[in-house]
């Protein structure tokens, strides 16, 4: 791709994992898609393309940071034609982040006098109304998924919550004013507009909803959200003749071979079923936490203990815990501390497995995904198909290891059988 290819969409991720759930769902709907890793360079050689969603690692970064790597991202996009840009954020949100300070940048940027916030995707059981995130039936905050390790999400008043981040004043476009259509929708934009108000949440319930959002959404230069926002975005771009609904996908199917390994991080519920059910089909290593924030020599253990089974099938190791774990174990290291120490042990066991002859990878975490992406230094994947709802697998753009194929889940992505269901299609 060159720099004069102009995209229907540009994309800017806040994690790795969320990226691919996004570029999974604009390839599904029919846009032609690869995700980057950071801001690619210049010279990166891409596929004539849709859309090009740029994976940031900044969502538990520095504020000033991740603003910094958002318009960076942004300029990149932009200067490859993109009059939309999409804000693509967890669609769990975050009680205290960079959400605010990244959208009321992109938004100054932009020029835009009132940006669009939905998290909402209903097909994965998340809705907003009156501008309360549920999951499921429940709000957010009654379900387990407040109790994320490093984003926990208290509150799921949205309207309240953005608030607290952003400088600009936050509304609320209502169930009842969407369902009239997209007139009403940018009636209720306009007064709120008027009312010195820069950010409106969104309520979505029905998958309708989403394309009366992305419809309106195209009206502006910046959109915020969840994958939910990027599928009514590109549904409105196939209709309005700006891409194509019958896009080939860019993934080849020529099968990779060699060892296969998972790697998982999350201490999410549903990641620590997959582990257990993996368990039942390939050998599995429980990493000691305290080993691991001690130094390199546990990373070290798993890698023998890797390269000693490759030639019977997949392994998989992991680091997950329990929520009461992971609290017990920040309690006596310090929250970032232990964090980071994780994050990086498993990124040193991944380029160790790399080098190794791992070509297939499978990880699970969002952080831990990120870690192990930066170390391999991947500058971007092609989209191919769906294991499981938002997470595709990735073939490799420009990898100095050569062929890989990789998945990158979000920790309650997936169902119980994730690990073996991401391997029967990574051949």
């Amino acid at each position: 791709m060159t720099p004069a290819t102009k995209l229907s969409l540009g994309c800017i991720a806040d994690d790795y994992t969320g990226a691919s759930d996004l570029a999974n769902t604009l390839t599904r709907a029919g846009l032609r898609t690869v995700q980057t890793i950071g801001v690619p360079a210049d010279d990166l050689a891409l596929p004539e393309v849709d859309a090009v969603v740029v994976s940031l690692k900044s969502r538990s970064i520095e504020a000033g940071l991740a603003v910094t790597r958002s318009r960076a991202a942004e300029s990149w996009l932009r200067g490859r034609g993109a009059s939309h840009i999409l804000f693509k954020i967890c669609s769990t949100f975050d009680d205290a982040g960079n959400i605010g300070p990244v959208m009321d940048a992109l938004r100054a940027d932009s020029s835009d006098s009132i940006v669009l916030v939905t998290p909402a995707f209903p097909e994965t059981g998340r809705t907003v109304y009156q501008g309360n995130l549920f999951v499921g039936s429940v709000p957010l905050n009654e379900s387990p998924l407040k109790d994320h390790p490093l984003n926990p999400m208290h509150d799921s008043n949205l309207v309240r919550v953005l608030a607290r981040q952003s400088k600009t004043k936050v509304g609320l476009v209502d169930l009842a004013t969407l369902s009239r259509g997209a007139e009403a929708v940018r009636a209720r934009l306009a007064e709120l507009a008027r009312g010195g108000i820069g950010a409106a949440i969104v309520d979505a319930v029905f998958d309708r909803d989403l394309e009366t959002i992305g419809q309106v959404a195209l009206d502006h230069r910046l959109s915020v959200g969840a994958s939910g926002i990027g599928l009514g975005l590109a549904r409105a771009l196939v209709a309005a003749g700006k891409a194509k609904s019958d896009a080939a996908t860019a993934m080849s199917e020529a099968a990779i071979g060699g060892p296969a390994a998972c790697l998982a991080g999350s201490c999410s519920q549903a990641t620590l079923r997959q582990i257990a059910n993996a368990g039942k089909v390939m050998p599995v290593l429980h990493l000691d936490p305290e080993r691991v924030i001690a130094g390199r020599e546990e990373a070290q253990r798993a890698l023998a203990w890797a390269r000693d089974r490759f030639g019977a099938g997949p392994i998989l190791i992991a680091s997950s815990s329990t929520p009461e774990e992971v609290a017990a174990l920040q309690s006596r290291h310090g929250r970032d501390a232990a964090g980071h120490a994780i994050e990086q042990a498993m990124a040193d066991i991944a380029e160790g497995l790399v080098q190794s002859g791992v070509r297939r990878l499978v990880v699970a975490g969002g952080e831990t995904s990120g870690a192990v992406v930066d170390r391999l230094r991947i500058p971007g994947f092609l989209v191919g198909a769906e294991i499981a709802a938002g997470v595709p697998v990735l073939r490799a753009v420009g990898a100095g290891n050569g062929e890989m194929v990789l998945a990158l889940k979000s920790g309650n992505f997936g169902g119980p059988e994730f690990f073996s269901d991401a391997l029967a299609l990574m051949p």
